[in-house]
């Protein structure tokens, strides 16, 4: 077995830098290979804390969107105990970066192993460059992220169901000031590639701007130290229920296991269960932005949503904006808008939505509507919110003449209540390979939605 030895520098989040590399590393590139041995990086700690390792994986042969080359997996050790598992999703290199629990100061080995779970296509995953790190300003977020072991129990009681769907992707946490002076609530949240349940595929599209399911995990407040207060802990539980963490803890990780269809929690995990996840949650988000753009910033993320619906068979045959079936996720326009809703005008109906319309150069009489006319797959809440737009098959943005907001109310009657809208922060369509393109939306302004005047243009095209 080759190893590749790393120092970790003593300044905090610096990569280790290789001290004596081997000529079979000098492409950066380790590979793991299906029946081949185990490979290993070796790394000293310059101090007690919490490591992460980042690289570029790819696996040649495999493809999210294809059945029996869904991913290879990887079981990730540290010092000989099973830290986290790898699935990649890709034959073309995608930047990762995963958890390593804590680690004391000194030498430590980090073992990758191939595991048979993996699709029958796949023969080998390439890591480019792994560089393991020890950030310094994340280390009370990277101490206390969950560690989410995967579902076994829904559909058959396939313990490797998460190596073809639903698969962890990233994670990322927020924090806010506790009601104890000095104290802080963290908070963990991970993007799933889809959800076998839950909200269907057309209103996660309208309602939401993607098909991948968003949900906050755990919930936990700090001292200023960091330390964990004890009994504050809670998690999402089923039925979207937040429920009191009483399950077990690894270090300061808590253990949860995802035990429903919609990728929610339990704190009992199932004996025997093989998966278990720790991405790197040291980031976080802008509050003025909704949860989507930590997608946004991964773009691969869209790739392989995309993909999970193309092999999962949630597409129409033919994409058509006149229906409110999902089609070709590259006929979307994938818009992020902020809004606020004021006080109602009268005692009784149903509050405002709203929902936004894209009328494109050629034929400007007929509105696209991201609600596709159904009122309850207008957007409810206020803040920053994401939505998407189906248009016809080669569009491009160039095409649009402009976008304008519908209030819509989402049940019987309308309680009159105004909504404002203030801005459009992108705007953006899928490439051929399902990444997003450069964003050429955005706009900054108010516009005020009434029963009056219900609709208000907020873009228009060059």
């Amino acid at each position: 077995m080759r190893d590749t030895a790393f120092v970790l520098a003593a300044a905090g989040g610096a990569p280790l830098l290789a001290h004596s590399p081997t000529p079979a590393l000098a492409s950066d590139t380790l590979v793991v290979e299906r029946n081949g041995p185990a490979r290993s990086i070796t790394f000293t700690a310059a101090r007690d804390g919490e490591a992460v390792i980042r690289f570029a994986a790819s696996a040649p042969g495999v493809s999210w969107a294809r059945q029996g080359a869904e991913s290879a997996v990887l079981a990730i050790e540290v010092d000989g105990r099973h830290v986290t598992d790898l699935v990649v999703p890709a034959a073309e290199p995608t930047p990762r970066s995963l958890g390593l629990g804590p680690v004391r100061q000194g030498n430590h080995r980090v073992t990758l192993r191939f595991l048979n779970a993996s699709a029958p296509a796949a023969r080998r995953v390439n890591l480019v460059r792994p560089k393991v790190q020890m950030p310094t300003a994340d280390q009370v977020a990277l101490r206390h992220a969950p560690i989410v072991v995967g579902r076994t129990g829904w559909p058959f009681g396939d313990p490797y169901q998460n190596v073809r769907t639903d698969t962890p992707l990233v994670a990322w946490h927020e924090s806010r000031p506790a009601t104890t002076p000095g104290h802080r609530v963290l908070e963990y949240s991970m993007v799933w590639s889809n959800e076998d349940g839950g909200t269907d595929t057309p209103a996660l599209m309208a309602r939401w701007g993607r098909t991948t399911d968003v949900e906050w995990v755990y919930r936990v407040e700090v001292d200023a130290a960091g330390r964990r207060v004890d009994g504050s802990g809670v998690y999402q539980g089923p039925q979207h229920l937040t429920l009191k963490f009483t399950g077990r803890y690894e270090g300061d990780h808590p253990l949860l296991q995802t035990c429903t269809s919609n990728n929610n929690m339990c704190d009992v995990i199932s004996p025997g269960a093989p998966l278990r996840f720790l991405p790197d949650a040291s980031r976080t988000r802008p509050t003025d932005r909704a949860r989507e753009v930590v997608m946004d910033r991964e773009p691969w993320t869209y790739r392989v949503m995309a993909q999970e619906l193309l092999r999962e068979g949630r597409l129409e045959k033919t994409s058509d904006p006149a229906t409110r079936e999902v089609g070709d996720p590259r006929t979307y326009l994938f818009v992020e808008l902020a809004k606020k809703t004021g006080g109602p005008t009268q005692g009784w109906g149903s509050a405002p939505g709203v929902s936004l319309g894209v009328r494109l150069k050629k034929d400007t009489s007929r509105l696209y509507r991201s609600d596709h006319g159904e009122r309850t797959w207008s957007i409810e809440r206020d803040g920053p919110a994401a939505t998407t737009v189906e248009l016809p098959e080669g569009t491009a943005v160039q095409d649009i003449a402009s976008i304008e907001a519908i209030r819509q109310p989402v049940g019987l009657g309308d309680n009159g209540a105004p909504a404002t809208v203030t801005t459009l922060h992108r705007g953006f369509l899928l490439g051929r390979s399902y990444l997003p393109q450069a964003s050429a939306i955005t706009w900054n302004g108010s516009v005020t939605l009434t029963p009056q005047s219900p609709t208000a243009p907020l873009w228009r095209g060059p």
